[in-house]
């Protein structure tokens, strides 16, 4: 039975392999398939990419072209390959620049090219691969072109800043001469006064001081006047010490008697606010009254002079435009000094009747002029924080003065020649010394701005210049001494800001004008 199975099996695998047909082996080719191609087209058969394929592709959907957008692949490559190819030309002439190895230097390039100095975690060595980079961007020429900028606005500011002269009016030469041969007799006057002051043994000096300093601690309130309606600005004595002149908000002027403080004179003609007002050098001495005894000046740029005899101005002096902030006569009384917002200050002739300087030097407004006591100099404070000190025989400025944070609005000589000293909106006095060319001394002097600074002159005595006197917006005004620069005595009693203040010729007595309307006269008991 086995054996006639076996067969049968044989058998049926023939006939189930006969069914599945056999399988075809694609060929496989190697090398390139061009030799074929050329065979294909020279027999007329379509390419790769012939019609009938790119048909079937369509209809496929293999191949989109219903948009009818067609991407160039060759422009695209192109602009990728000049990018390319410019980053490598840039590196190229990035290799061929040299960089300072100074870094210093790096960074005022980077400076000059208006770039960042330095980049957060950058070194010295990323710092000039950073430099070498913008400038193989940019161009070296770019660094010389910024630099020989920067050459030529040093050029400009150097330029700008050089001293320039022009030809004045026959009448200031004369009036030079005329101020040379005036001060250089007191200057020689007050040399010698110095000489025979140093004579004076020390311990005589000394107990002169302390007395003077004694007599000026116990200063007291003598007199208090309402002066106007509107805040009193200015006052000042007359040269005997038996007038008080005070300037008003109200446009009017007011004589005073001292010490009684009797209204003696209203001096009408401004119509605004009146800056200051002063008297003549030799009004109640010997002028007479007819003549010229004041002048006072205004913020509409009116400048106006007075006698003491009428109640209106003698004479105007017209030429400014723009507020003028303070007059003061030049102690021969025969120029006058008047500063200007127009950031100027003159000097007027009076016998000339002339304007024979008009000079500029601040760059704000100038607020305070002082003349020298020798009559040589003048002293100017501007809203520009600086001062000026003036050689009016010559016009040039000889001094500097520089440190004030704020605008000056005081300015004074000491009797001593040599003393200047200047109140700021920085509320500090500072003591400059005209030898030494630099200030000396910076007193804290007030807890607000510093309105007025003066120091003491009197033609009693020989040794003058004892003390200094401030006045501030922190409604007081101060006593220091001179030399030591120590507080001696505080005025306090306005109910507001002290606007102006002056010290008596006599050494008497002390006046202080106030925004409160009033005036007070402090003297020793």
């Amino acid at each position: 039975m086995a054996s006639a199975r076996a067969p049968a099996a044989t058998k049926s695998k023939p006939s189930e392999e006969s069914d599945a047909p056999p399988a075809k082996k694609a060929p496989i080719f190697y090398g390139s398939l061009e030799e074929k191609e050329r065979e294909r087209l020279a027999k007329g058969e379509s390419g790769l990419l012939g019609k009938e394929g790119m048909k079937a592709a369509i209809e496929a959907g293999n191949i989109n072209i219903s948009s009818g957008e067609v991407f160039d692949l060759e422009d695209h490559m192109s602009e990728r390959q000049a990018e390319v190819l410019a980053e490598f030309e840039r590196r190229k002439r990035a290799r061929q620049i040299n960089v300072s190895t100074d870094d210093s230097e790096v960074k005022a390039c980077l400076r000059a090219l208006g770039e960042p100095i330095t980049l957060f975690g950058e070194g010295p060595a990323e710092r000039r691969e950073r430099l070498r980079n913008i400038l193989s961007v940019v161009g070296t020429d770019a660094l010389k072109k910024t630099r020989k900028d920067d050459d030529r606005s040093k050029k400009s500011k150097e330029e700008y800043q050089q001293t320039w002269y022009h030809e004045g009016p026959r009448s200031l030469k004369t009036a030079r001469l005329w101020l040379a041969n005036y001060s250089l007799p007191r200057a020689v006057k007050r040399l010698e006064e110095a000489r025979l002051l140093k004579e004076i043994p020390e311990a005589t000096r000394t107990s002169q001081r302390q007395e003077l300093h004694k007599s000026l601690r116990s200063l007291n309130n003598f007199c208090s006047q309402i002066g106007d309606d509107r805040p009193l600005s200015y006052c000042h004595f007359s040269p005997n010490s038996k007038f008080l002149a005070t300037a008003c908000w109200s446009g009017l002027c007011k004589l005073w008697s001292v010490p009684d403080c009797n209204l003696v004179h209203t001096l009408r003609g401004h119509n605004t606010n009146v800056g200051a007002i002063v008297f003549h050098p030799k009004a109640t001495v010997s002028l007479d009254k007819k003549d010229v005894n004041l002048a006072s000046c205004a913020a509409d740029g009116s400048v106006k002079l007075w006698s003491l005899e009428s109640d209106e101005p003698v004479a105007d002096i017209e030429g400014h435009s723009m507020r003028v902030a303070r007059v003061m006569w030049h102690p021969s009384g025969r120029f006058l000094g008047t500063t200007c917002y127009d950031h100027s200050w003159r000097l007027w002739d009076l016998e000339a009747q002339e304007e024979i300087l008009h000079q500029e030097g601040h760059s704000k407004g100038v607020y305070d002029i002082a003349f020298h006591t020798d009559g040589s100099l003048a002293g100017t404070g501007g809203l520009d924080a600086f001062g000026r000190v003036w050689d009016l025989r010559t016009g040039r400025c000889i001094m500097f003065l520089e440190g004030h944070l704020k605008e000056i609005y005081g300015l004074n000589f000491s009797p001593n020649g040599y003393h200047v000293a200047t109140g700021s909106g920085d509320n500090t006095c500072k003591v400059w010394d005209l030898r030494q060319r630099k200030c000396i001394y910076t007193i804290p002097a007030h807890q607000n701005l510093v309105t007025g600074v003066k120091f003491e002159r009197s033609v009693l005595v020989t040794n003058h210049g004892n003390f200094l006197l401030t006045g501030a917006y922190d409604n007081t005004a101060k006593i220091w001494t001179h030399p030591g620069w120590s507080p001696l005595k505080t005025l306090a009693g306005h109910e507001g800001k002290v606007m102006g203040l002056d010290i008596s010729l006599d050494g008497q007595l002390i006046a202080t004008c106030s925004y409160d309307r009033t005036f007070k006269l402090w003297t020793a008991e």
